[in-house]
């Protein structure tokens, strides 16, 4: 069942660019269909980063589709761009890969053991997996489909034949020096930009010149299948064009109006692509913005294809919690594939909404998912209560579904931190798992693991593949005896009060107010007493007791949090591991 749409009440930036995107297509395109579109490189692991060219215009689609327009986003996938190097650390790929650099990469063998015909389609899957369930609906174009297809064949003979326009608009920036140096927190360009900057050919510029002139289009040469090729001579009448490859040395004469095995230069591509199809909106990164980017050169030529660049914002990082920037060309790199195995897609999708796009931000591979999960949760309460704040509530409208329904979601969302927690002293353990769910709340018992899944599944994903092994947590088998000993008469007490009251307070609520309640007791005050009542030094003693409490329980200063840890434990087992 469709969403009820919040943007009519609310100033959230996923609302602003609708109205902007709305307006300009009624101005553009009046009774069509409103056009946004991302591009997409499957040069390799295809990243987090990658992924807010995709969730920018999705949340802005699925808000004016919420309005009852008819949208299109279009996901080119730019798989006909040029092999450009053999990333780093990507498995089943060696050094022997770079014998296809200048290829299409449909035209590059997959990674050794990949079940896909190429490499795009290798990098294109895990992709197209993770938009599924994060419920991204687009019109996926293949660029290698599109150009062998002869689709863009009369824009080809277009961009020939104004070459002399397209040089001219491209000689304002050839004469520019590139900044001294990178600016503080730059974006890496991007393979986009590294193909129109090195990708054209031994003897060509950036921009597609060569040494007999200036030319827009790059042939795959017919032996190697390479495009480090050099246009030597076109004829505008007869459509006749020679090249010469630089690399196998393969020459021939083909015409241009028959001929499909090539592409534009990419400054003349994006803005082409932008005319060709009706592009509203589409958001750039930063590597885009910059003085003689593509984007900013192709807002000039896209007129002399008669359309318009398209609004849009600019966007920013998306960093990874506690590791460097990211990077395509590289592998190891986090991928919607990875995040979606640790956190459940709306969690992926509010991090992405909240955030407006020139507002960078971090996914948390590390313990801060746990703080990211609290903060979701406490925003659904107040969602389900009723004291969101306007554009919260749009936030988080967005996260858990789009126009078309609500996501699959957890029936019973218990703390990610406590699921996290079970599976690790559990080890997945799922009778375990369920016995310790379970006395959470001995007044709602769970009655299925299915109730708490996928978002137990996630969090035990998370404790397996993200946390260090000497970060894991291993319950003792055998009691301390020499700690317990020398424990003074304090010490002695505060355990002794802790198992008197195990059997009674056996709930996550009631361990945590037994936990909490020791030391108060010990210093005279009630255990319901609050922190304003209490002297500061109360602080110091419940660390004090926390710490025996782990040392006698997992060998440790700390671990997951004592009421969860008390359950997990069995309360036989705490009783023997805490008694002399």
């Amino acid at each position: 069942m469709p969403i009820v749409a919040q943007s009519t009440e609310t100033t959230d930036w996923v609302s602003r660019f609708a109205d902007e995107v709305i307006e300009e297509s009624e101005r553009r395109a009046p009774g069509k269909p409103v056009v946004v579109a991302s591009g997409l490189s499957p040069s390799g692991p295809i990243h987090l980063g990658n992924l807010r060219e995709v969730m920018t215009p999705h949340l802005v689609a699925d808000e004016i589709r919420r309005r009852g327009h008819t949208v299109r986003h279009l996901i080119s996938w730019d798989d006909y761009d040029r092999y450009r190097k053999v990333p780093a650390g990507v498995a089943g790929v060696d050094a022997s890969w770079a014998e296809h650099i200048g290829k299409p990469l449909t035209s590059v063998p997959a990674p050794e053991g990949s079940a896909y015909p190429n490499w795009a389609e290798h990098f294109k899957a895990a992709m197209t997996e993770a938009l599924a369930d994060l419920g991204v609906e687009y019109d996926g174009i293949s660029q290698t489909e599109q150009y062998t297809a002869g689709a863009y064949r009369e824009q080809i003979l277009f961009a020939m034949k104004h070459r002399a326009d397209i040089d001219a608009i491209l000689e304002q920036y050839r004469t520019k020096k590139a900044p001294a140096k990178k600016q503080q927190g730059q974006k890496p360009v991007d393979e986009a930009e590294l193909e129109a900057a090195e990708g054209s050919g031994a003897a060509a510029e950036d921009d597609g010149s060569s040494t007999s002139g200036y030319y827009p289009y790059k042939p795959y040469c017919g032996q190697c299948g390479k495009d480090l090729t050099t246009v030597t001579s076109y004829d505008d009448d007869t459509t006749e064009l020679t090249y010469t490859c630089g690399d196998c040395g393969f020459s021939e004469t083909v015409l241009l109006s028959e001929f499909n095995r090539g592409k534009l230069v990419w400054k003349v591509d994006w803005p082409m692509r932008w005319a060709h199809e009706g592009v509203i909106f589409e958001p750039s990164g930063v590597d885009h913005s910059s003085p003689g980017s593509s984007f900013q050169v192709g807002g000039q030529i896209v007129g002399l294809f008669g359309g318009k660049q398209p609004i849009g914002p600019m966007y920013a990082f998306v960093g990874i919690s506690g590791m460097a920037k990211m990077s395509s060309s590289k592998g190891g790199v986090p991928t919607p594939g990875d995040a979606l195995q640790i956190m459940e897609p709306q969690l992926l999708r509010w991090l992405y909404a909240r955030r407006r796009p020139n507002q960078s931000f971090k996914i948390a591979f590390d313990q801060e998912i746990q703080r990211l999960y609290d903060e979701w949760d406490k925003l659904a309460g107040k969602v389900a209560d009723g004291t969101v704040l306007p554009a919260d509530a749009a936030a988080y409208s967005r996260a858990v579904g789009t126009a078309a329904g609500e996501l699959p979601r957890t029936p019973r969302p218990m703390a990610y931190r406590t699921l996290a927690s079970v599976a690790d002293i559990t080890a997945g353990a799922e009778d375990q798992t369920l016995r310790i769910l379970s006395e959470l709340d001995p007044e709602n018992p769970l009655a299925s693991l299915d109730e708490v899944r996928p978002r137990l599944d996630k969090a035990e994903t998370w404790i397996n593949t993200q946390v260090p092994a000497e970060e894991r947590t291993v319950v003792r088998d055998e009691p301390d005896v020499e700690l317990i000993a020398s424990l003074d008469d304090q010490g002695r007490e505060s355990l002794r009060l802790l198992l008197d009251g195990l059997e009674r307070n056996w709930s996550l609520d009631g361990l945590t107010h037994l936990v909490y309640g020791v030391p108060k007791v010990q210093a005279g005050f009630s255990a319901d007493a609050t922190a304003k009542e209490l002297p500061a030094e109360i602080k110091v003693a419940q660390r004090t007791f926390f710490a025996l409490l782990y040392h006698l329980l997992v060998g440790r200063d700390t671990g997951p949090r004592l009421p969860t840890l008390l359950l997990a434990v069995g309360q036989d087992r705490v009783r023997k591991l805490l008694s002399a």
